[in-house]
């Protein structure tokens, strides 16, 4: 209940002071210069702590997004997998440095809006819609946890703005050609671990990140598996080794370097290979143009959709959780599918 009382200030003015005081919850006080002010301050204040709003409001204004984000990066970030760390900890400083020093309760819909204009104009080029989505996600992620674990928020501001529509996705794979000279090129390159982490990267569609950090400890050849531990979204997934992919990592262990647990070792086997300027260089010398390492992820998903695996296999391959991401490859299965039809129409309609 409320408690209204009026003071004198030194300088002779009367006030009212007003108290907030419900069983369980600390004392609430401020001060009106009239009594219908200070009556509408308790009547709000009262019911914002019955419906659970107003610590979360108070906290807003003892924190700054700045506060927010370094405990965050302390506490949180450490959780999530290596391969997002990086990425994560430069979107969230972005923020910080531009804005970081505002109070939570001042970080509204419309400043994120602005900013995210300021960040998709960039400093001296213009960032993609992509990058700008990634950044927001961040952090929208980082809001989510100050709203759900420590309460610092009632809701994500962040929830309120939009995000810049992305282009559809690249679908960029090697045609038959273009992989045969590929290969020869990567085989007759002096890089050392070029040849076999394409052929990987081709007949499992793991990320070049993903095949770099593999160790002998998450090679099955029993079983003919290889287990990412550290991957984009945070599972375990389980890459089949088959083909010429199983050949190449058993020549890789007849050869294995003892002073290291890496599958693919720079010189001092403390760090995986350093593999871009060799990569380019095979690009150039095999003539092929506007084609990037993380195509071969691409390729690989694109060769299970012609060879009629469905969405939910290349998502299950690829390490994907939702079919949307692969709906960009549901062109290349149209042969397959118009076939499926075809099969079903005969047996229910007969061959005439």
């Amino acid at each position: 209940m409320a408690n209204f009382e009026k003071r004198k200030t030194k300088e002779g003015q009367t006030v009212i002071r007003v108290r907030v005081r419900l069983k369980g919850c600390p004392v609430e006080t401020a001060t009106f210069k009239r009594l219908t002010d200070a009556k509408k301050w308790a009547a709000k204040i009262e019911t914002d702590i019955r419906d659970g709003r107003h610590f979360k409001t108070a906290e807003a204004k003892r924190h700054t997004l700045a506060e927010l984000i370094d405990r965050y990066l302390k506490d949180t970030l450490p959780g999530k997998s290596e391969v997002m760390q990086k990425p994560r900890w430069r979107h969230l400083t972005w923020w910080k440095d531009q804005i970081g020093g505002r109070l939570l309760i001042d970080v509204t819909p419309s400043l994120l809006a602005e900013y995210r204009d300021k960040l998709a104009r960039g400093e001296d080029r213009l960032r993609s819609p992509a990058t700008v989505v990634r950044y927001m996600a961040a952090l929208s992620h980082a809001f989510s946890v100050a709203v759900r674990e420590w309460e610092w928020l009632d809701d994500s501001p962040l929830r309120k703005v939009s995000k810049p529509k992305e282009p559809r996705g690249r679908v960029r794979f090697l045609s038959d050609d273009e992989r045969k000279i590929l290969l020869v090129a990567c085989k007759q390159s002096k890089a050392p671990y070029l040849y076999p982490l394409v052929v990987l990267a081709l007949s499992t569609g793991a990320r070049r990140g993903e095949l770099l950090g593999l160790t002998w400890g998450d090679i099955d050849l029993k079983r003919k598996v290889a287990i990412l531990h550290q991957t984009k979204n945070d599972e375990r997934r389980a890459l089949p080794l088959a083909g010429h992919a199983l050949d190449c990592v058993e020549k890789l262990a007849e050869i294995r370097r003892i002073d290291t647990n890496l599958l693919f070792p720079d010189e001092t086997g403390k760090k995986p290979i350093e593999i871009r300027p060799a990569w380019e260089r095979v690009l150039k010398e095999a003539g092929i143009e506007d084609f990037k390492f993380h195509d071969l992820r691409h390729s690989a998903a694109s060769y299970l959709a012609m060879s009629g695996a469905s969405l939910a296999e290349i998502a299950e391959v690829l390490g994907h959780k939702t079919l949307q991401m692969v709906k960009r490859y549901s062109h290349l299965s149209e042969q397959h599918t118009a076939s499926v039809v075809s099969k079903m129409n005969e047996k229910i309609f007969g061959g005439g």
